[in-house]
């Protein structure tokens, strides 16, 4: 994975100044909020937008209308932004770390800690809610074992862990296999079925974004390299220790939320690099923005496809959101590997 290098950066965008950041980030927070009406106003019930306007302005017409728009098309929209912007900004900061362009959450192999224990809290409580809390508790640790063993090269080490941790996962599963429906969710990355206590539980965890953002100046010079951080008196143990830590709890917690969606902290960072450079006080805002915006409208497009699984006679409604994801993520990774292997 180090073999690939990343493309000489500019020093700036074609976004520039603070007006033109302010800017972009007025722009996609208007998309911000179509998306959310989008989602409010579109499912499954066949409710009108009359009934869902009843219901905004405190009027429901049914006790149910307000139960559908309020308890669970709002959490899922709202659980997709906020996962969505912690994944862009985990990835932000992986790739500042390990200064690679293929870096993303992934990479530090949370999601595959996370999965382990869900399968674990499946086979030792089964039919208690204690999924959510599992997956936190693995991912979490999964970084924590990256930060103990990974300091020469974390990018290796990060897929090392995450490649034991889904060993162990399969190994539980050819013991039991009851939970593998549960645990494919989380691989594969879903929304379905959110609610008011997943945002709840998710929207503590966005002050991250602030504390990255707040460690844009140091980030910039670690990601100068080694020598040249040391120069400007930036600590070279501590340094990189505190941004993954940043990074690894990022993505626990939207990993928590709504699995190891795919691509988000790998597509989101390098769009907004191209829009606005490597700047990461600009760079960390513009792309937590960008990662809500892709991970919820890659949710819209997720609950608007019909596939026809064999065995199930009607169309089944939705597919998970990692897929449309993967879809989008997919093109960009074979485009930076080919683009890296040119140099």
């Amino acid at each position: 994975m180090s073999a690939v290098r990343p493309a000489p950066a500019r020093t700036v965008g074609p976004v520039r100044g603070v007006v033109g950041v302010v800017g972009l980030l007025v722009a996609t927070a208007l998309v911000v909020l179509a998306l959310v009406a989008a989602h409010l106003f579109v499912g499954r019930s066949e409710l009108s937008a009359g009934d869902v306007a009843s219901v905004l302005v405190g009027r429901p017409r049914q006790e149910a209308y307000e139960i559908i728009v309020l308890r669970l098309r709002l959490p899922r929209v709202l659980v997709g932004l906020g996962a969505g912007a912690l994944l862009a900004v985990s990835g932000v900061l992986v790739q500042a770390v390990v200064r690679n362009p293929l870096a993303e959450p992934a990479t530090t192999g949370v999601g595959s800690g996370a999965a382990f224990a869900v399968v674990l809290s499946l086979l030792v409580a089964p039919g208690h809610d204690l999924v959510p809390l599992a997956a936190l508790v693995g991912a979490v640790a999964a970084g924590a074992v990256l930060l103990l063993v990974g300091r020469r090269s974390l990018a290796l080490t990060g897929i090392l862990v995450g490649a034991v941790f889904a060993a162990l996962t399969s190994f539980a599963l050819v013991v039991d296999s009851a939970p593998m429906g549960t645990v494919l969710r989380w691989l594969v990355g879903s929304l379905n079925a959110r609610t008011t206590g997943d945002w709840q539980a998710l929207w503590p965890w966005l002050a991250l974004v602030p504390v990255a953002w707040l460690l844009a100046s140091t980030t910039n010079a670690w990601a100068l390299g080694a020598p040249t951080a040391v120069g400007l008196g930036v600590r070279p143990r501590l340094t990189p220790a505190v941004v993954l830590g940043v990074a690894v709890l990022a993505a626990a917690a939207a990993i928590t939320a709504a699995g190891a969606v795919a691509f988000v902290g790998l597509v989101a960072p390098h769009v907004a690099r191209l829009l606005v450079g490597p700047d990461h006080r600009r760079l960390v805002p513009v792309a937590a923005v960008l990662g809500a915006v892709l991970l919820s409208a890659a949710d819209l497009v997720a609950f608007s496809v019909s596939v026809q699984l064999p065995g199930t006679g009607p169309d089944v409604s939705g597919v998970p959101v990692g897929a449309v994801t993967a879809l989008v993520g997919a093109p960009l990774l074979v485009h930076l590997v080919r683009k890296g292997a040119a140099r």
